[in-house]
């Protein structure tokens, strides 16, 4: 359930108008294709396809990008709602309403759950997202010190896919989970052989090991991200790719990384700085206010600035969000632009998406995605220039 405040409603109808219903719908449920992203250092689209097909996996190739892979969402289907319950937490439970199993790090409370038994899993909020089967007693995962492992199967889930984790294609490092809309995002940088590019946010390492593999192995990378715990998914995720090489991890603010690494002069930046996520789909349970857009913008402008100082004369930033507001989006850019008078905003010229909301100046350069026109995330995408 969506517990949005009356200004973050209003935000919300700056962009969609008569359309925000249609949009807070949208991203209750998942879009009708879950993307992933071919590791093309490894491997190549059509072995992936014709692996996967050969185990009877419905799998299909995208139309315009050719590292990218999409399986077929199935529902919505029925859960049957049973005596014994899991419950699990936001995330876990958006997972496994996609079909995903019941993984200890995300288990909240269950009782009387014992190996064998099917439950009904369910969000905090009550809502139910799947039956699985325990695999372990459940209880005893509560009570043990350390979290880790699958606590229940899937049998019955609201919608249905692919388990990607689980396939050997994904342990095999040749695919990464990645949206559609993600992976548009190196694209638009364009990284090229030889050119120092920094990824300012980068666990758990979508487009840092996008920027590799779509350079060849052969870009300079550098990947900073604060968090200790999301540093090692994303050094845990290069190495599953076989990437750990082609870039340098380091841990850092990504707000003063021109304070803390001023002899850093980068030719490409990408700035993806927490946000309020409003665009990721599915949402079981979201608690969000118009304070949290207010914030938000404050903390994003913060990651542009830095990573604007450490880019070199004539070189490229790529600032993106998987979210919709203005507030966070077409504002945090064309204010920056008018703060700094070197910055310069660059059309996006993608076939997919839309502009940017209408009455803003650079509105024309700007890229959208918007998930219940294009199937896709909500996302945000702006290219800029160094002039000087």
């Amino acid at each position: 359930m969506l517990h949005y405040d009356a200004g973050l409603l209003r935000a919300l109808e700056r962009v969609y108008g008569k359309e925000v219903a249609n949009f807070l719908n949208s991203i209750t449920s998942p879009g009708s294709r879950l993307y992933v992203r071919v590791n093309v250092l490894r491997t190549s689209t059509g072995i992936v396809i014709d692996r996967l097909r050969e185990r009877g996996v419905e799998v299909y190739a995208d139309e315009e990008l050719e590292e990218a892979l999409y399986f077929p969402v199935k529902g919505p289907f029925k859960v049957r709602l049973l005596d014994k319950k899991i419950v699990v937490d936001k995330r876990a439970a958006e997972s496994i309403y996609m079909g995903a199993n019941v993984y200890a790090p995300g288990l909240v409370e269950c009782r009387d759950v014992r190996k064998g038994d099917e439950a009904t899993v369910v969000a905090e909020d009550g809502t139910p997202v799947a039956n699985a089967v325990a695999v372990v007693n459940c209880e005893e995962v509560l009570k043990a010190g350390v979290r880790r492992g699958v606590v229940a199967e899937t049998v019955n889930s609201v919608y249905r896919a692919p388990k990607i984790r689980e396939l050997p294609e994904y342990r095999e490092g040749l695919i990464y989970p990645q949206s559609l809309a993600a992976m548009y995002v190196t694209h638009v940088l364009s990284p090229r052989p030889g050119e120092l590019v920094v990824d300012t946010c980068a666990a758990p390492g979508g487009k840092t090991t996008h920027i590799i593999e779509y350079s060849k192995g052969k870009a300079y990378v550098i990947a900073f991200d604060h968090s200790q715990r999301k540093l090692g998914e994303l050094m845990s995720n290069l190495e599953r790719l076989g990437e750990e090489c082609f870039a340098e991890v380091w841990r850092a603010d990504s707000r003063y990384l021109h304070i803390d690494f001023p002899w850093i002069k980068a030719d490409k930046v990408v700035v993806d700085p927490p946000c309020t996520a409003l665009g990721v789909r599915p949402k079981i349970l979201d608690f969000k206010s118009y304070r949290d857009v207010r914030n938000a913008a404050k903390y994003q402008v913060q990651f542009l600035r830095s990573a604007f100082h450490i880019l070199k004369p004539g070189g490229v930033l790529v600032y993106s969000t998987c979210t919709v507001t203005v507030e966070e989006n077409e504002e945090v850019v064309e204010n920056f632009v008018e703060e700094v008078k070197c910055a310069e905003i660059v059309s996006i010229n993608i076939s997919r998406g839309v502009r940017g909301v209408s009455g803003y100046r650079y509105s024309n350069a700007f890229i959208r995605f918007h998930p219940h026109i294009h199937n896709t995330s909500g996302y945000f995408i702006a290219k800029l220039v160094k002039k000087c």
